[in-house]
This record gives structure tokens, sequence and C-alpha cells, in this order.
């Protein structure tokens, strides 16, 4: 009797993503979803070990707790039914099974690594991870309240990337992800300071300034403001011998720009 030493293949990998829109997808294979069932899947991979209560008032807000309860129960059994989507029930609990991967736990694990302070050099996936807003085109109030938690999540994230970075003076990479962070949320100060310390780290005044306007020129038309005073802070030592060429004798100058420098003379 020969014992059989095969190797057991590998158990069916299931993905749920949710950033960028709904895919569910097994063995690397699309699996077709129905429009309805996607919103439950959805909810339960965003609330692990919610209620059957909990989630049936937020997937029917506006039907009564009896026939939203039923209305869960009707699909959880449907979903059932579909192996391709695992899940648990434990009491009054739902959860999807442990080895349906879901791409948001992924940016959370990175966020936290990133935050527990991990080598960014190792989370190269920090830079990609939640590039794509949560299911786009939804707009139930749970999406839209785990998107906005999500998407600052992902700020700060890349904020921290570019910092460690910075202080590392590896200004490459800083500069990359500063400029993600900026293509996030184009009118947040925050990623524009890092790009400015960055250029200013460097040695590149011109860059600096550039960066420094191009935010003032931003926010000016679109918020009516100026940049914060600390950004503007940033740019006292480079614009100091401006000042001291533009300003008339006996003009007693500023500590700050108030509200902003201005730009440098220009010559023909």
């Amino acid at each position: 009797m020969t014992s059989d030493t095969s190797t057991p293949a590998a158990a069916p990998r299931t993905r749920l993503l949710l950033l960028g829109g709904f895919r569910l997808l097994h063995d690397n294979q699309p699996v077709a979803v129905a429009r309805g069932l996607q919103r439950i899947i959805a909810l339960i991979g965003l609330r692990p070990g919610a209620t059957r209560s909990h989630l049936a008032g937020l997937l029917w807000p506006d039907a009564p707790e009896e026939r939203a309860l039923s209305s869960l129960r009707t699909a959880l059994w449907r979903l059932r039914q579909d192996p391709c989507c695992p899940m648990h029930t434990s009491g009054d609990t739902v959860r999807l099974d442990p080895t349906v991967a879901v791409d948001v736990d992924d940016l959370v694990r990175t966020a936290a690594q990133v935050h527990d302070g991990g080598d960014p050099r190792d989370a190269a996936a920090a830079l990609a991870a939640g590039r794509h807003d949560l299911l786009p085109g939804w707009y139930d109030d749970w999406v839209l309240l785990e998107r906005e938690r999500l998407r600052q999540l992902r700020l700060h994230m890349l904020e921290q990337v570019a910092r460690t970075h910075l202080h590392a003076a590896r200004h490459g990479e800083a500069l990359q992800a500063a400029l993600e962070a900026m293509a996030a949320e184009p009118l947040r100060e925050t990623p524009h300071r890092l790009v400015v310390q960055i250029h200013l780290a460097e040695g590149n005044a011109f860059e600096a300034l550039h960066a420094f306007y191009v935010y003032r020129d931003l926010i000016l038309r679109e918020l009516d403001l100026e940049p914060s005073a600390a950004m503007c802070a940033l740019l006292d030592d480079t614009l100091a011998p401006i000042r001291r060429r533009t300003t008339p004798p006996g003009t007693r100058r500023p500590t700050r720009p108030a509200p902003a420098p201005s730009p440098p003379p220009t010559t023909e």
C-alpha cells in the first residue's frame, strides 16, 4: 500500500472588491451578483460581525423593523445558496467567511502599518491602496460615511509616508507620496505644504515658490482664501532677499507675509 504524498489543492480564493466599484471574484473569475444582494454583501464586508437588526436597519431604513428583518432573512437565504460568497452566522451576527479577502481591509491594514512606523519602502502598496473611491455611484448613508472615513484614512497615510521619507532625506519618494495625496484632494493644504518643504529640503527654491503660488492661485479661485500662516512661513527665508530689495527704505517689514508673499518681480 502506497501513501498519497500529493500536495492538497489550495482552497479557492474569493475576493470582494469595493474600491472603484463592486466586484466579487472567485478563483480570479467574476461572479455575477444581483444589485440588491451586492448591497448586503458590501455592508457585511464593511461591518463584520454586525447584528441582523443593525444590518436590516441600514439596508431598509424606511421599512418597519419586522419587514426589514424579513427581507434580510430572505436575502441571506439566497446568499447561502451560492458557495462563491461564503458567510458565517453566529447567533444574531453575520460576517463573511475568513477566507474572503476584502480590499478595504488591505487599505486599513496598510494604513495601520504606516501609522505604527513601518518602513514605507516595504509598503509600496500605500501609494496605490485606496486610489479609487468606495462604491462610486452608491449613495446610501452608510456608504457615504464609510467612503469619507476611508478617504481621510488614505490621505493621512500618504502624508505620513511623505513625512517619513522627507525626514530620511528620500526626497523623490517623499514627493511621490505628497503628490499622490494632492491628487486625491487638490484643495487640502497639507500635501501642498509637504511639497514645498520637500523642494526646500532639496534646495530647489524655484520649485518651492512655484508650488506655493500654484496652490495660492487655486484656493483664491475656488475658495477665496489665502494659504495659512504656517505655509507662508515656510518661505520666509527664501523670500527675505526679495523683500529687502523691494521694500522702500524706512518701511517696516512684516515678519510674516500678509496674508501671503507677493510673487517676485519679473524682468523683461
